[in-house]
């Protein structure tokens, strides 16, 4: 099947920066497209950013011009640049990807998550 594996959280100190990556692997032939998500405590999941493959990308207003999605097609990654981090941002970040498997199926993956800690 198909695995993603996120890396990269941590805490930081409001106005800080982190980069976030995960990592596809797998029975991938595709993949359409790969984003982000966060879910914050007693929140719901909620859509960060994501990129399709021709390049176009889509944000959530409370991350446009902080956050940025950028995608590396050879190696099956897609990567988030998180600047001016707020404490509002702490959450557990979680990678998805729309993939067509060899097998021709097409589905939606998620990886584990990544805790970003925003705090003084």
């Amino acid at each position: 099947q198909v695995q993603l594996v996120e890396s990269g959280g941590g805490l930081v100190q409001p106005g800080g920066s982190l980069r976030l990556s995960c990592a596809a692997s797998g029975s991938i032939l595709d993949i359409n497209a790969m984003g982000w998500y966060r879910q914050a405590p007693r929140k719901q999941r909620e859509l960060v950013a994501y990129i399709i493959s021709g390049g176009s990308t889509n944000y959530a207003d409370s991350v446009k011009g902080r956050f940025t999605i950028s995608r590396d097609n050879a190696k099956n990654t897609v990567y988030l640049q998180m600047n001016s981090l707020q404490p509002e941002d702490t959450a557990v970040y979680y990678c998805n990807a729309r993939v067509k498997t060899r097998s021709l199926r097409l589905g939606d993956y998620w990886g584990q998550g990544t805790q970003v800690n925003v705090s003084l």
